[in-house]
């Protein structure tokens, strides 16, 4: 094994891009109904972290199928360490509640290709 930020340099020395987020998995920890009780709330925090850009990607997970919601979901953050991104996980109403659990780690970006079209005059934004 390669320690974390060992890895990290030598990924910026190949010219990946190596950039730094924390992935959250959250998973139910109690009964459905305590997730979607605390929905709302999860909703508002998710909003408030999405403004002021610590909030990256959000959304919900399928069963293996892809068939079924099964309640659980993917969380990005950008955050200086691996505490503060755990603090925010924490403070997340869903985590607080205990409705959900989660797993947090250090993800390195190093490659992929995303595609934004913002419409000038409407201002409207798609991700592809």
């Amino acid at each position: 094994m390669v320690a974390w930020n060992e890895y990290k340099d030598m990924a910026r020395g190949r010219g990946a891009l190596a950039l730094e987020l924390y992935v959250v998995e959250s998973t139910p920890a109690g009964a459905p109904e305590d997730v979607k009780a605390n929905l709302p709330s999860h909703l508002d925090y998710q909003r408030q972290l999405e403004e002021k850009g610590t909030l990256v990607l959000a959304g919900p997970l399928s069963d293996p199928t892809g068939e079924t919601m099964v309640g659980a979901g993917l969380i990005l953050y950008r955050a200086d360490s691996m505490k503060a991104a755990k603090e925010l996980a924490e403070n997340d109403p869903m985590h607080a509640s205990g409705a959900r659990g989660f797993t947090l780690r250090k993800w390195l970006v190093n490659e992929g290709n995303l595609t934004i079209n913002v419409g000038l005059s409407t201002g409207a934004a798609k991700l592809k």
